[in-house]
């Protein structure tokens, strides 16, 4: 069987992590998506376009997805699974619906092949630089054989525990991230509103207990400069993955009054308008930007 790569979805996200792939695995990459500047920019660095989903499953040894919700990676599954073959290994980079992850490995077992969940964490600079954190839902064996390829695009890999454990581990990481980023965003209003300057306030947060990666990443770089674009991770994918941590607290019979807050603040952001902006964009419902003039 060749060892060829396959890459499907070629994102903000999924394009450099791709090309990392390209560059550093001295394998051939098949990458398909539905998008074609993308897909030629993938091209021009070496990779083979696949006609469609089942050239790429057919020629690939190894298949990573690099979706942006669960719509579009059960859509992708029903796709791969007919021409799925004993042998092959699909590792899922989003975050997903746990039990879905659970099902889709469950029915790709039947057919000889594995489904890996290896959701990524980390900002778009760090997919560019091959630095992301990966959470790995695997066997450690399955974990031995796919952790060499994933280190060319990821600096931290962890073994979470199995099939299933890499979504549970990432969703609840979002959970913590989200509220986090809504506890920056109060603090830097009531600075701004208390005499104290934004900026060296979480300057100084940043070099005591309070430092976190969310008030180095999304503080000082969003909240701060007050700048929340739309090819971002959006305040509605964050509602998405919240709405998994809520549900899986559900299911272990636990009153997780935080992080359903933080869901009526993304459905209020959303409400407003702010579904496609970048989700710390939650700030302005705490202090609005004020109108130039």
């Amino acid at each position: 069987m060749s060892d060829a790569i396959g890459f499907i979805g070629l994102g903000v996200m999924g394009e450099p992590i791709c090309r990392n792939l390209i560059r550093k695995s001295g394998r051939k990459v098949l990458a398909f998506d539905l998008a074609a500047g993308p897909l030629a920019r993938i091209a021009a660095e070496g990779a083979t376009p696949a006609g469609s989903l089942t050239e790429l499953v057919q020629g690939s040894e190894t298949i990573f997805l690099c979706l942006p919700s669960v719509k579009h990676v059960l859509s992708v599954f029903e796709g791969l699974l007919p021409a799925a073959r004993s042998g092959q290994t699909v590792i899922d980079l989003g975050t997903s619906d746990v039990a879905m992850t659970r099902d889709f490995a469950g029915r790709l077992a039947e057919k000889g092949a594995l489904w890996i969940d290896a959701p990524i964490a980390r900002t778009r600079q760090a997919a560019q630089d091959g630095t992301l954190s990966v959470m790995v839902g695997a066997t450690p064996e399955q974990f031995a054989a796919i952790a060499p390829l994933i280190r060319h695009f990821a600096t931290d890999v962890t073994l979470c525990g199995g099939t299933g454990a890499g979504q549970v581990t990432k969703i609840l990481n979002n959970m913590v991230l989200f509220e986090t980023v809504n506890a920056l965003a109060e603090a830097v209003a009531i600075a701004r509103h208390s005499g104290v300057e934004p900026k060296l306030l979480l300057e100084t947060l940043s070099k005591g207990s309070a430092d976190s990666f969310a008030l180095r990443n999304h503080g000082l770089k969003a909240i701060l400069p007050d700048e929340f674009p739309l090819r971002a991770f959006s305040t509605e994918y964050a509602l998405k993955d919240l709405t998994y941590a809520l549900s899986l607290g559900a299911q272990a019979g636990l009153n997780l009054r935080g992080a359903s807050l933080i869901r009526e603040i993304f459905e209020e952001a959303i409400g407003k308008g702010m579904g496609d902006a970048y989700f710390p964009v939650i700030a302005r419902l705490i202090d609005p930007p004020r109108s130039a003039g």
